[in-house]
């Protein structure tokens, strides 16, 4: 469970990671004491806020809806205490107040995060999932390439989407693999035409994605970005999704990688070239937005691919992704048949 608390943690800051590449088991949620709340002289910070996780209990099937608090270790199941739906896409249709929801989590039980919870990623099937090339400063001058005038959209089917403590699968056909942390917008209501003043009323949250690619089939072999970006397992999100009224500044957020213990990227959000009003203006302007959409809004600079030298993922990597307020994710990378 502590590796679950320490994901579901809403950090201030940046926690120095110490984590190499290790066996799973390392990881693993069983057998180990609940971590220390960071801040006991801040009640709300070890109470259920609109932090949303689904996951499943052990030893049953059902998945399962909660809120966590913002120092990862109590959670309220709001599936079987309210009228909650038990999948996340059917609880954003649902437009509950957030206000609301809090007033009356104030009466609700509170339980330690469990043992035997096993962590689901946050939106397991959006109808869409839509990321942006090239979407920071920095990221364009370490490929020497110009600021864009308009935003370059890619898609990604949710057959990639695999959960925050779940295995990367390094699949044989795909040799050199790429890492790119993104903050992930998760839409809340229909829209299309939207107008940029109104887009951010369209937003139900956000969350940490990491966009795992194979560069040799977005570029080398063809431009294939589709096959690239697609392949099962290259979407990891989590560990939650945290409702927009908990993030009062969304373009300045820290963003971190580590691989092996080794700080490959780390920028901020404040560096995006297209803000995230603007680019729910321009995609709605040719497509309808659905609740649960996901939209990964780009990664700043340090990718394996530009880096000297270029520095791609293998089996036995442990990918360690953060933003900060939204808490963090551990993926390692595995052969496609464990």
């Amino acid at each position: 469970m502590k590796a679950a608390v320490s994901l579901l943690r809403n950090h201030f800051g940046f926690a120095r990671i110490h984590a190499k590449a290790a066996p799973l088991d390392k990881y693993s949620l069983r057998g180990n004491t609940l971590e220390s709340i960071i801040s006991s002289c801040h009640n709300e910070y070890h109470r259920p806020r609109c932090r949303f996780v689904q996951y499943i209990r052990s030893g049953d099937t059902h998945k399962r809806l909660g809120m966590v608090s913002e120092n990862g270790s109590k959670m309220i199941e709001l599936s079987s205490l309210t009228c909650a739906a038990t999948d996340m896409v059917q609880f954003i249709k649902q437009r509950y107040c957030m206000d609301s929801l809090l007033d009356s989590s104030q009466f609700m039980e509170v339980t330690d995060v469990m043992e035997d919870l096993r962590l689901l990623p946050p939106i397991d099937a959006p109808v869409k999932i839509i990321g942006v090339n090239s979407n920071y400063y920095d990221s364009c001058n370490e490929q020497n390439l110009r600021i864009p005038k308009f935003p370059e959209f890619f898609v990604k089917f949710s057959t990639s989407i695999t959960g925050a403590l779940d295995n990367i699968r390094a699949h044989h056909v795909a040799k050199r693999i790429d890492y790119g942390c993104q903050l992930a917008v998760v839409i809340g209501s229909k829209c299309r035409n939207v107008p940029r003043v109104e887009a951010m009323g369209c937003v139900f949250g956000y969350m940490i994605a990491q966009d795992i690619s194979a560069r040799d089939w977005n570029v080398l072999l063809g431009g294939q970005t589709l096959l690239g970006k697609s392949l099962d397992s290259f979407c990891p999100l989590g560990s939650v999704i945290v409702h927009k009224c908990h993030v009062p500044d969304v373009n300045n957020l820290w963003i971190k990688t580590i691989v092996n213990g080794e700080e490959r990227q780390c920028g901020n959000t404040r560096n995006m070239i297209f803000k995230i009003d603007y680019i729910i203006h321009r995609l709605s302007q040719f497509m309808t937005l659905c609740p649960g959409d996901i939209i990964l809004t780009g990664t700043p600079a340090g990718a394996g691919a530009y880096r000297t030298p270029s520095s791609f993922l293998k089996p036995g990597d442990l990918v360690e992704s953060e933003i900060q307020k939204l808490g963090k994710m551990r993926n390692k990378v595995v052969n496609p048949y464990v």
